[in-house]
């Protein structure tokens, strides 16, 4: 008789612990959106300097440009309310995937928290150009879902990988058709200002660019090619984040709504 107890409350656990388990599963499930529309009363603005190389403030204190910042799991944990007080950071850029299986391990966190605190956000891959074009594609589509963003995806592009020009640029233009038949609208690249000119000049009609160059003076590329975005430094300072985080503008009279994500 006694074994017959013992063997029912251990029954009723295992049927009370299952139900626990379903429960926290379903509340994970609904947490991503909730979080998301949660409504949040904003800081009042921190207005953050910031000097490079002794070259003085940036002009993100006192220019007119739209100015944001691009992460990943490199910054480590994010103080959002704290990021939130600067209000010059009008977007944010996140690392989702690289490659054809690494997802970046802040990117959930990353892109729930700056939609709670009004940034709009665009999700970007690292390229790989050796690794097979569907992997990645499937990899970064898992991730960059088009009902969470608010800016066209952005494809990191920073190596070869030992290849040729010609051998690299038909593996990447497959890529970029690929992630363009996707989400029907063509990615934002980001690359640094010699690795165009060594690799790409003259190839990218049709694509906006972030160019990254880390000088006081604004980058102009060898074949003089519109740029809408240039990230001016590697080693910026924004309150919240711990350590260096990159920060961009908007060239010229380029604004925010040329990248913002088309939804259909």
């Amino acid at each position: 008789m006694r074994r017959l107890t013992i063997l029912l409350m251990a029954i009723c656990i295992a049927f009370v612990a299952v139900n626990d388990v379903d429960a926290a599963t379903k509340k994970k499930r609904r947490s991503r959106k909730a979080q998301r529309t949660k409504k949040v009363v904003k800081p009042k603005r921190m207005v953050v300097q910031e000097i490079v190389n002794d070259n003085g403030i940036l002009c993100e204190d006192t220019c007119s440009h739209v100015h944001g910042i691009d992460m990943s799991h490199y910054q480590g944990n994010v103080f959002w309310d704290t990021l939130a007080n600067n209000t010059e950071t009008r977007y944010v850029y996140l690392k989702a995937t690289e490659g054809g299986d690494r997802i970046d391990a802040a990117f959930e966190r990353n892109i729930v928290m700056a939609h709670v605190y009004g940034l709009k956000v665009g999700s970007y891959h690292f390229y790989r150009p050796r690794t097979d074009q569907q992997k990645q594609l499937q990899n970064f589509v898992s991730q960059c879902i088009p009902e969470e963003q608010d800016l066209i995806p952005m494809i990191d592009i920073e190596t070869t990988q030992g290849m040729g020009t010609d051998e690299f640029c038909d593996s990447l233009f497959r890529f970029l058709d690929m992630v363009e038949e996707v989400y029907h609208q063509k990615p934002l690249l980001y690359t640094f200002r010699n690795f165009y000119n060594r690799h790409l000049l003259g190839k990218l009609d049709g694509y906006k660019l972030m160019i990254a160059m880390y000088l006081p003076e604004e980058p102009v590329l060898d074949d003089n090619r519109d740029i809408t975005m240039w990230q001016y430094t590697g080693k910026g300072r924004v309150e919240g984040v711990n350590g260096y985080v990159d920060k961009s503008r908007f060239m010229g009279n380029h604004v925010l709504r040329e990248i913002r994500f088309r939804h259909h």
